[in-house]
């Protein structure tokens, strides 16, 4: 029997107007999931606790069939594993942002325009954490270098017992009622925050950056801490042997700490522009070496959503369907054996907010020994609506697994 999930990061949404009142997946045209629909259970499915921030750490965790009110100890410190940080009982892992903001206020007064830098690339953004670290890093503070515009801090000996804000969740916004507050727990943070701007706005990467008209990297933006989690054996809990394949460290993180393999796929990104052949084909050669699970993650439509572009939302959702999910049930199908398959986003990423958010998601599950021929079902919130419900997102991965 094999397993396979495709994680649709941030597809779902709310009805847009200017695509007459549909979603971006009720818009989309895809055939191969829908036409997958139309033969698998279909349902709406809480993967946000009650009380919890929608983030993808806690959603992934949940689809990934963990309870996040038990597991989750913060975001960071699952990519700082992904990122082969070595992190002692007392360290704390923050995330570290390159984010652009504007120019000319002073930096209390700035406003964030872009969580990502313009999708800076690793190689640059390498460059601008090694320059914050030279500066900024002491017996106990230290910065890593990660994926384009997310990176890591490590405090040795830190503390968790504060609130930071996620970037994506204030774009367009002055930043002064989002920043730490200068006090005993966070106000080292806001201090190398306010140095990194000093320290960025000249260096050779971004203005190279400035004069191609691309957003630059202004300042680090630190938040998501928490301590290194301790998750339960997947295969163990599930009887399978598994891999995740991601451009993105924290579900990397996750799968690492649950004990699965994290397959690296040159050229993938994280954005509309990943390689969703090379990750199409990781999956495929995944379970011909013997794997019997593969989560494949897709950032693109939760970035898309981040950056308020519709169009390229629903391109990637296109693309997603025309290289991902058809082709890897077309190889599926011509193994003979017994396999299912889910199509599931972690969170909803609404265009009008810009942000994630906690509604229920929709899913597609398919088991190849199963056959509901013939129901309308679609991979959309509306029709969601009329299937299955279920209240945590581990149990529907139970459920997907275990029956």
């Amino acid at each position: 029997m094999k397993y396979l999930i495709v994680l649709t990061d941030g597809a779902a949404d709310r009805p847009v107007e200017a695509l007459g009142g549909k979603t971006p997946l009720q818009t989309a045209n895809m055939p191969n999931i829908n036409q997958l629909a139309q033969h698998s259970e279909v349902g709406l499915v809480k993967t946000i606790p009650d009380g919890m921030s929608p983030g993808s750490d806690a959603a992934n965790l949940s689809v990934m069939g963990y309870d996040p009110k038990v597991y989750h100890t913060g975001r960071s410190p699952l990519e700082a594993v992904s990122m082969g940080i070595h992190m002692s009982k007392t360290d704390v892992a923050f995330r570290c942002n390159l984010v652009t903001l504007t120019k000319e206020e002073p930096y209390e007064e700035k406003t964030i325009i872009d969580h990502s830098a313009g999708d800076i690339t690793s190689q640059e953004a390498a460059q601008l954490i090694q320059a914050v670290n030279e500066k900024l890093s002491t017996d106990n503070i230290r910065f890593y270098p990660g994926f384009s515009y997310r990176h890591a801090m490590i405090v040795h000996d830190g503390r968790t017992d504060f609130t930071l804000t996620p970037p994506h969740d204030i774009l367009t916004r002055k930043i002064r009622d989002y920043l730490p507050p200068d006090d005993e727990k966070t106000g080292f943070i806001l201090d190398m925050m306010k140095k990194s701007y000093e320290i960025l706005q000249d260096h050779p990467v971004n203005r190279a950056r400035r004069e191609k008209g691309l957003n630059t990297a202004d300042s680090i933006w630190i938040w998501g801490q928490g301590r290194k989690p301790k998750l339960s054996s997947f295969s163990e809990k599930y009887g399978v042997n598994g891999a995740v394949i991601s451009a993105v460290d924290l579900i990397k993180g996750i799968g690492l700490c649950a004990g699965l393999d994290s397959i690296d796929v040159e050229g993938a990104t994280g954005t509309l522009h990943t390689n969703y052949e090379g990750k199409c084909q990781a999956a495929i050669q995944a379970f011909r070496q013997g794997k019997d699970f593969v989560y494949i993650h897709l950032e693109a439509p939760d970035e898309c959503s981040h950056q308020g572009d519709m169009e390229g939302k629903i391109q990637c959702l296109e693309l997603i369907d025309e290289k991902i999910t058809g082709p890897l049930k077309a190889y599926l199908d011509s193994t003979g054996e017994d396999y299912k398959l889910m199509v599931v986003p972690d969170h909803p990423t609404p265009l009008a907010l810009r942000t994630h958010s906690s509604e229920e998601v929709p899913f597609v599950l398919y088991d190849s020994r199963k056959d509901s021929k013939g129901q309308e079902n679609s991979y959309s919130e509306a029709s969601g609506a009329k299937g299955l419900y279920f209240s945590t997102g581990y149990q529907l991965t139970d459920y997907f697994f275990k029956g």
